[in-house]
């Protein structure tokens, strides 16, 4: 399944910035656009698998507290 999300990226002076949104703490910044670009969704996919691992911790920590 292909999920897809809306960055928002400027050019300011020499460097590209930008962010993801709906994805709080996913922001970068580089060079070039392209670049930005595949730092982005280098950073965003990391944070969705850190927030996987972390939910199935809170699964796994619940389901053995009952």
């Amino acid at each position: 399944m292909e999920q897809s999300s809306t960055a928002v990226i400027k050019q300011r002076g020499e460097w590209w910035i930008g962010w993801i949104k709906k994805a709080p703490g996913v922001n970068c910044q580089e060079l070039t656009r392209e670049g930005l670009l595949d730092t982005l969704r280098i950073t965003l996919r990391e944070a969705l698998e850190f927030n996987r691992q972390e939910a199935r911790i809170c699964v796994h920590d619940r389901e053995n507290v009952q």
